[in-house]
C-alpha cells in the first residue's frame, strides 16, 4: 500500500513538492490556512509551472483548510507529514498533525531555517526528519498557482537532501530520497545538521539583503556594496557554524573557508569569492521573476523569518562567544521595512555601518 502523506503548508515549497508527489502517482492532501488558495486547488487543480514545458502541469490533489484537518480522523492514518510552514509557524504546525500520525508515521521539515528541534518538542525525536530545498526557487504567486522561476537541477547541481537527525542512512531515507528523486536531484546526507547550517548561510546571505532593498537575487549580487555586505554575513556564518561544530558543506559553490576569508577582508579571497557569485548569476537559469522567499514575503506584507535566519545566526553566535555584527544589523534593517518604517531599497544596507 502507498503511504499516505500530508503537507501541512501548500505554499510555495509545500505546493511544489507535494503537487509533483502527487502528479507522480503519490497519495497525498494538501492542508493550507488560505482558504482561496484551497478552494482553487479544488476547483481547478494545482497550476504548476517553470522555465521547461514539461514542468507545466495541472495538478488533481486533495486539499483541506486548517478548519477541516480534524477529518483525517476518520481517514487511513498519516505515514508521511510534511511541515512547509514558516518557521514561527512550526510547532502549532506539528501539533496539528501529530494526532493523526500512523504509528510508524514520521514528519519531515521541508523549511527554510533549523525547525527539527521545534517538531522534535511535539512528536519526538525519533520521528522528526529533515528536507533541505537547497537550490531551488519557487513562488506561489497566485491561488492555485505555483512557478518555478530556476532551472532544474542534475548531477552537477543536487536540488533537494533528506536526512536522519542522528545521521544514520535508514531504509525510510533511502525512500523518501528515492520518492523525491522523481521531481528533481536529491541525496540522502548523513550530515543534515551541517546541511542545514550551510544552507543557513546562504539563506543569510540572500534573504535579508533582498528583503531590505527589494532587489532580486541576482541584482544584489551585481552591486559592489551589497555583494561584498553579502559576504561579510557569510563569514560570520560560517565562523558561528564552524564554533558549535557544524561539518559545513560548499555554500553557493564557495568552500566555507574561502567565504569566510572573503567576507573577513582577505584580498585574493575576496577577489575569488565576488567572482564566484558573479559566474553564480551568469551561469544559472532563473527567470526575471526570481525573488528570495522573505523578498516574496515582504511584498505580500507578510512576517519575515528574519529572526530565523539572520537574527538566529546572531544569537547562535552570542551563546558562542562570537559577535555577528552584520547579521544582527541586517536584522534591524529588515524588521524596520516590515514595520513600514523604510522603503525597501538599495540605500538601507548603503547606509549600514560595521
Amino acid at each position: 500500500m502507498r503511504p499516505r502523506i500530508a503537507f501541512v503548508g501548500a505554499g510555495a515549497v509545500g505546493g511544489y513538492v507535494g503537487g509533483h508527489l502527487a502528479r507522480l502517482g503519490h497519495d497525498v492532501t494538501l492542508i493550507d490556512p488560505w482558504p482561496e488558495h484551497v478552494e482553487t486547488i479544488r476547483a481547478r487543480g494545482l497550476a504548476l509551472s517553470g522555465l521547461e514545458p514539461e514542468e507545466n502541469v495541472t495538478v488533481q490533489v486533495p486539499a483541506l483548510h486548517l478548519t477541516e484537518v480534524q477529518g483525517l480522523s476518520r481517514q487511513r492514518p498519516v505515514d508521511i507529514a510534511f511541515v512547509s510552514v514558516k518557521s514561527y509557524d512550526t510547532v502549532w504546525a506539528a501539533h496539528l498533525i501529530a494526532p493523526h500520525l500512523a504509528e510508524g508515521g514520521f514528519v519531515v521539515s521541508l523549511q527554510n531555517c533549523i525547525n527539527e528541534e521545534r517538531i522534535a518538542g511535539v512528536v519526538g525525536w525519533g520521528r522528526t526528519l529533515g528536507m533541505i530545498a537547497a537550490t531551488i526557487s519557487v513562488d506561489l504567486y497566485e491561488p492555485g498557482r505555483i512557478r518555478r522561476t530556476v532551472g532544474r537541477g542534475g548531477a552537477g547541481r543536487i536540488v533537494f537532501a533528506v536526512g536522519e537527525v542522528h545521521g544514520r542512512i535508514t531504509p525510510r531515507l533511502e525512500a523518501l530520497r528515492d520518492m523525491v528523486a522523481g521531481i528533481d536531484s536529491v541525496k540522502a546526507t548523513s550530515n543534515l545538521w551541517g546541511e542545514r547550517w550551510s544552507k543557513l548561510c546562504v539563506n543569510a546571505m540572500r534573504n535579508g539583503t533582498s528583503a531590505a532593498t527589494g532587489l532580486s537575487g541576482n541584482q544584489c549580487d551585481q552591486d559592489p556594496h551589497i555583494r561584498r555586505f553579502a559576504l561579510r554575513i557569510g563569514a560570520e556564518a560560517v565562523r558561528i557554524g564552524e564554533a558549535l561544530g557544524y561539518g559545513l558543506e560548499r555554500i553557493q559553490g564557495m568552500e566555507p573557508a574561502l567565504l569566510a576569508a572573503a567576507g573577513e577582508g582577505e584580498p585574493a579571497a575576496l577577489a575569488a569569492a565576488e567572482e564566484t557569485l558573479l559566474e553564480n548569476g551568469r551561469r544559472a537559469q532563473r527567470s526575471d521573476l526570481q525573488r528570495p522567499s522573505m523578498a516574496q514575503d515582504m511584498a505580500k506584507g507578510r512576517k519575515t523569518e528574519i529572526d530565523f535566519i539572520n537574527g538566529f545566526i546572531a544569537a547562535e553566535g552570542a551563546k558562542a562567544g562570537l559577535a555577528a555584527p552584520a547579521n544582527a544589523a541586517l536584522t534591524a534593517v529588515v524588521k524596520r521595512v516590515e514595520r513600514g518604517e523604510i522603503p525597501a531599497r538599495p540605500e538601507n544596507i548603503a547606509g549600514i555601518n560595521l
